[in-house]
């Protein structure tokens, strides 16, 4: 097979459809598509009816790449069989026949159509005697005017291959004007016919006959495999006849259908083994008519073996064989470049085998094998290249040195490349080769040697001649004497974690050099991948070293050190093996659980080299923190032991199971876990801890615990039983908490004192029994919650935004408070709204900050413990103060004395809604720190020290009962401490002033 890298015949890509071109279409082209490939690119040409076109002659022809262009085609002159011969220097092949058929539909003769005249009863055929058209139409009747279509049933049908219309038994209800419609299945196009009158006798009524079959398919039906299949039957009777279907000697295909009231048998998908002979039959109350006919499948020819491009030497003799299938069966016709091929002198063509003896140059070219039946001919194309040249030699071949060693075998080569296949001779040294046992010439030319010899050395020439010409080689053989290797240590045992040097020895000929390898299990070591285990050491010209450090498992194997030398290849192995701890053994099983007990088995894993000495059964739930060690039955399990029992386990848990093995080297990897099981339900074991008494409420028994982990309620159904007694009393009460996660229990009774002891212990159950319970302990009833409000409750306003409550209350000997809520709402609020705050232990005040300036509040005091809280006061009101002035102190003078400073400005003068001016203050600090120093004023002036040397950032605001108002724009201020300097200034302009004396 040729490549696209070479010269190549042509290769059809695209072939030519069969085309049907309506005449009244709007496109007045056809395209015929033809492509091929070749290199060099080929030429197309077109033949119609197996004339070539003279594309030049006429302008309606055009070649765009391939494919042929017909403009303004003719039905006359254009229709036709076309077929494409695409060329090139290799030859020509010739494409598959494309139809080219003209699509169109002629009008009814518009003469008009006598009237058709028959009694009642009688059967009548109306013709439709279609017009002129191509290609299939399909036939229907309008009854009267359109759209009314006449509808088939048992008693009318329209044949599809007549036209006709077919009506068995005429009745009244017939009587009218018919059109028959045809409509063209390519175009659409449809036509009607002029009307035919059906109009009845007046002379009587037809009476009862047999039916006649009016119209039947052929007596041969031919048909492809794979297409659909209509047979028509239609008869003529009184009464209606009744159509059947059967297949003579055989039955009816399954995939069968009957159409239009059993008129038409359709057979979709027709195979081979449908065909034979059917018969249809139309049968009344007075008697029945038969018709058959042979229905035949043909096949269209299929290729089962095509041709391959070849390419033969000069003088040798070609065989093509091509094979197609089909029915009928195919015959065969061969193309050369286009052309039939004639059997000659040399040439033979049966049944599909092509022979060319002796083939030569003019045998070249294209070839085409083609299968034909009478339903179609299909086309296999292959190039034949024929060989014509002087012996050559590959470079691979030209002049070499062979380096051997005594004792080898040895292969010169010497295979040229010529057409005929050329004579080959071998000289040594001057004289012609005079071949042995031991020196043969090879049927293909090369020379092989056996068992050389110091006398086998020499020049060899190898020469090749045929016709065309004749070439050389040369080709020189060295004998040396053989490698021989030794590598130690032959057998080596390590364990884990050691050391070897693997040392490998070459005893060679001295003329030439060795390269060393080292390999394992075969193959070669990556030195670079290997984590720095092993290193190769050169140690002398002779000798190389392999260095295994820290030995792994995975490090045994057999190492291999394979010398090699231009002559030769040799190489030896060792085995090392490596002892290391055990391998995971294999999965767990559970063979049986008990509540407390599992008895487990495994098998043993690799015991990489020193025997398994015991091993270590783990298991893990959901309580344990990982994997633990569990005691086991034995209590030691030996490492010849595959089974064992856990015991000591905790009933109605999850457990997983896993195993360890352990040698002298150490201890393996754990084995898979096993399967989750749950250990069986059993009566629990352990009580709840820490029982003790709660604060409750007055007249209740408040009794609390640790509950008890899932990991030891051992079962379903878990809860407590709470039992408890007056002390000194001997009948207990036990009262059932059926929730697992409960910690406490409340026992009220409106008879039980405050403070009352009382016996205690709680027990366990579950769905498999009860219990035991905890050790007795002491609990009091509770005292219950506060009974007195507080009493002197005070609400005093210190500011905007903060109140001061304080109050005072009565001890009392049960009910001790843990701490008081205060309640606060505003005077428009509900009480509900309240907001509250907690103090805990015997405060008897607390502030309230955050509220809002110059609003009453509403306030309350009850005090709580645990039990509840007590009764609230009796409320109190406060009024925050108004709000601090917004204004800030304005026009500020200041003068400079040394360290003094001055300052006056004028006073505020708050709104209606905030505080009186109670005075003033004077904040000053050095620049970059944050804290101030503070000066309080009733007046609107102040004297400033500045004790050092810097800059100062002074403000002043008002002081007021709401607090602190807002702030004057700050002032910056620079002390010379020492220095006398006067220095007036007001606040417009200190950022000129301190520009003035600070540099920026």
């Amino acid at each position: 097979i040729f490549t696209e890298s070479v010269d190549y015949g042509p290769v059809f890509v695209q072939e030519p459809d069969d085309v049907i071109f309506p005449t009244d279409s709007e496109e007045k082209k056809i395209s015929l598509n033809c492509q091929a490939r070749g290199n060099p690119t080929p030429t197309y040409r077109w033949l119609r009816n197996g004339t070539e076109i003279d594309i030049e002659s006429d302008y309606r022809f055009s070649l765009i790449e391939g494919s042929l262009l017909i403009n303004n085609p003719s039905e006359m002159k254009d229709s036709g069989q076309y077929q494409c011969l695409t060329t090139n220097m290799f030859g020509s092949i010739l494409s598959r026949e494309a139809v080219l058929q003209f699509a169109y539909l002629g009008n009814f003769s518009g003469r008009t159509r006598s009237a058709v005249s028959v009694r009642e009863g009688q059967g009548v055929v109306l013709m439709c005697s279609p017009p002129l058209h191509s290609p299939e139409i399909i036939y229907s009747w309008v009854f009267n005017e359109f759209p009314s279509f006449v509808a088939e049933d048992s008693r009318r049908f329209i044949s599809q291959e007549t036209g006709n219309l077919y009506i068995s038994k005429v009745q009244t209800s017939d009587v009218g004007s018919y059109i028959c419609l045809v409509k063209n299945t390519v175009t659409n196009a449809r036509v009607l016919s002029p009307p035919t009158p059906l109009t009845l006798r007046n002379d009587g009524v037809m009476g009862e006959y047999e039916p006649k079959i009016e119209v039947h398919f052929p007596y041969t039906v031919t048909a492809a495999k794979g297409t659909t299949v209509k047979m028509e039957c239609f008869a003529l009777g009184n009464p209606v006849p009744t159509i059947s279907w059967r297949k003579v000697n055989g039955h009816n295909p399954s995939k069968a259908r009957l159409r239009k009231s059993q008129a038409v048998l359709e057979i979709p998908n027709v195979q081979l083994e449908d065909a034979g002979m059917y018969e249809c039959k139309a049968e009344n109350s007075r008697g029945r008519n038969v018709f058959r006919g042979q229905l035949q499948v043909y096949t269209y020819p299929h290729w089962v073996e095509k041709l391959n491009d070849t390419q033969l030497d000069s003088g040798d003799q070609l065989r093509w064989e091509c094979k197609a299938t089909g029915k009928p069966r195919p015959t065969y016709r061969w193309l050369k470049n286009g052309v039939p091929l004639w059997p000659q002198t040399r040439i033979e063509m049966v049944n599909g085998v092509l022979m060319i003896h002796s083939v030569n140059v003019s045998d070249a070219g294209m070839y085409q094998c083609l299968a034909e039946n009478k339903y179609g001919t299909i086309y296999a194309s292959a190039e034949l290249k024929i060989l014509a040249s002087a012996p050559t030699f590959p470079l691979s071949q030209m002049r070499k040195t062979i380096v051997i060693t005594k004792g080898q075998e040895v292969v010169i080569e010497c295979k040229p490349q010529a057409s005929p296949k050329p004579t080959i001779t071998w000289k040594k040294g001057d004289k012609a080769l005079r071949e042995s046992k031991r020196v043969t010439i090879l049927p293909h030319g090369s020379l092989r040697i056996l068992n050389a010899s110091k006398s086998d050395e020499g020049r060899y020439l190898c020469q090749g001649v045929n016709v065309f010409g004749s070439a050389e080689i040369i080709a020189s053989v060295s004998v040396k004497e053989p490698t021989r290797i030794e590598l130690t240590p032959k057998k080596i045992e390590l364990t884990v974690g050691e050391s070897i040097v693997l040392s490998c020895k070459a005893l060679h000929d001295s003329t030439l050099d060795v390269t060393f390898y080292w390999t394992l299990n075969g193959q070669p070591i990556d030195f670079e991948k290997e984590g720095g285990h092993f290193e190769s050491i050169k140690a002398q010209a002779s000798s190389a070293d392999l260095m295994i450090r820290n030995i792994l498992l995975m490090h045994a194997g057999r190492y291999g050190c394979r010398v090699q030398t231009a002559a030769d290849t040799v190489s030896d192995e060792t085995e090392l093996l490596v002892r290391g701890p055990p391998g995971p053994p294999g999965v767990v099983i559970v063979e049986e659980i008990t509540d407390t007990t599992a008895t487990l088995s495994w098998s043993p894993g690799a015991d990489n080299h020193s025997p398994i000495s015991l091993y270590n059964l783990q298991a893990r739930s959901p309580f344990s923190l990982g994997w633990q060690t569990v005691k086991t039955v034995p209590d030691v399990i030996s490492g010849d032991m595959e089974s064992a029992m856990a015991v000591e386990l905790n009933p109605w848990v999850e457990y997983e199971f896993r195993v360890v093995a352990t040698n002298k080297i150490g201890t393996g990897d754990p084995s898979a876990p096993s399967r989750v099981i749950r250990t069986n339900e059993a009566v629990p074991k352990t009580p709840p801890a820490n029982v003790s008494g709660r604060s409750g409420r007055r007249h209740e028994l408040v009794i609390a615990w640790e509950p008890v982990s899932e990991e030891f309620q051992n079962g379903e159904g878990f809860g407590y039983i709470v039992a408890f007694r007056p002390n000194g009393t001997r009948g207990w009460k036990e009262k059932m908490v059926t929730s697992s996660d409960a910690s406490k229990f409340i026992y009220r009774d409106e008879s039980v004192p405050p403070l009352t002891p009382f016996e205690v212990k709680v027990g366990v159950y579950n769905n498999k029994g009860d219990g035991p319970f905890s050790p007795i302990v002491v609990i009091c009833s509770a005292e219950g919650e506060p009974t007195a409000a507080p009493i002197d409750v005070k609400a005093t306003s210190l500011s905007v935004s903060e109140i001061l409550v304080a109050w005072k209350h009565i001890k009392e000997s049960l009910g001790r408070p843990q701490g008081f809520e205060v309640g606060y709402w505003k005077d428009m609020e509900q009480e509900e709204a309240a907001e509250k705050v907690k103090t805990e232990g015997n405060e008897s005040s607390i502030l309230l900050t955050g509220l809002e300036g110059n609003t009453l509040y509403h306030l309350t005091v009850r005090a709580y413990n645990a039990a509840g809280y007590g009764p609230p006061s009796i409320a109190v009101r406060a009024a925050t103060k108004k709000s601090p002035p917004s204004q800030a102190p304005s026009n500020i003078m200041w003068i400079q004395d040394g360290s003094h400073v001055s300052l006056g400005w004028e006073p505020v003068r708050p709104l209606a809604n905030e505080s009186d001016v109670m005075g003033y203050k004077v904040l000053f600090r050095q620049e970059g720190q944050s804290n101030s120093q503070v000066i309080e004023t009733q007046k609107t002036s102040a004297v400033v020290l500045l004790p050092d040397v810097g800059v100062y950032i002074i403000e002043v605001c008002a002081v007021s009962e709401g607090g602190d108002g807002t702030a004057s724009p700050q002032i910056r201020v620079p002390s010379f401490s020492g220095k006398v300097t006067l220095i007036f200034g007001r606040v417009v302009t200190i950022a000129m002033l301190i520009n003035s004396i600070i540099p920026t």
